[in-house]
């Protein structure tokens, strides 16, 4: 890639699928070294994942939260999920976590890693935030996810992957509400921040370090451009 400034949207069911997993966790940080060395600079959203859904399933069994409490509660997941990352980069990263993306820190640092930001907002979200305030041209979305799929792959055996496509039909496919702990490859409201600013998303599967490697390196890789 030209732009060496990368943001990275890192879903919490990566870091944290049942148990945390250390082994992704390692392999993560060895690609990040590897690619700081090559002169690649970093902004890294984690978010809530599995976990997060597991905390808002329970609060409704036990209570009536409003979309509010759901969201602090997600955006305290995404927070520690971000420090858990900071501290595996050691000193690749800035010393401390954002929570504002419209207000990266000016750092000699090669790695800025942030967590969610405020209710109503998705770490989706605040990754294409980070990547207007970088000036970035491009956010990658590493899920569990090959690609983005015409329809739901686990309940229809027909769903075809989807390799490009427009914001405007990708948007069609999904809901256009943002709901807390709602499991989709992009939030709605992040899509149309993301075609309004005129950005791409490219939606990988982070469990691949390799293929995620090749996108960067301009080789074939598996996924989904979303433009």
């Amino acid at each position: 890639m030209e732009n060496k400034k990368i943001v990275m949207s890192l879903g919490g069911s990566l870091i944290v699928p049942d148990d945390i997993d250390s082994p992704f966790v390692k392999s993560f940080v060895s690609f990040i070294k590897e690619y700081v060395d090559k002169g690649y600079e970093f902004v890294l959203i984690t978010g809530g994942g599995k976990i997060s859904r597991n905390y808002n399933n329970a609060l409704k069994e036990i209570t009536n939260p409003t979309n509010e409490d759901l969201d602090w509660l997600g955006i305290a997941i995404t927070r520690v999920n971000a420090e858990f990352i900071r501290v595996a980069l050691g000193n690749l990263a800035f010393n401390k976590i954002i929570t504002d993306p419209d207000f990266i820190p000016e750092t000699t640092k090669p790695v800025i890693v942030g967590g969610g930001w405020k209710p109503g907002n998705s770490s989706d979200l605040a990754a294409i935030h980070s990547a207007k305030s970088l000036g970035a041209k491009t956010v990658i979305n590493l899920s569990n996810i090959d690609y983005v799929y015409d329809k739901d792959p686990q309940k229809d055996e027909t769903a075809k992957p989807i390799e490009k496509i427009k914001w405007l039909d990708f948007m069609l496919l999904f809901p256009n509400e943002w709901i807390p702990g709602r499991n989709i490859p992009f939030d709605p409201i992040a899509s149309c921040e993301a075609q309004n600013s005129g950005l791409e998303v490219v939606i990988l599967n982070g469990k691949d370090i390799n293929n995620l490697k090749n996108y960067l390196d301009n080789k074939p890789f598996k996924g989904t451009i979303i433009n």
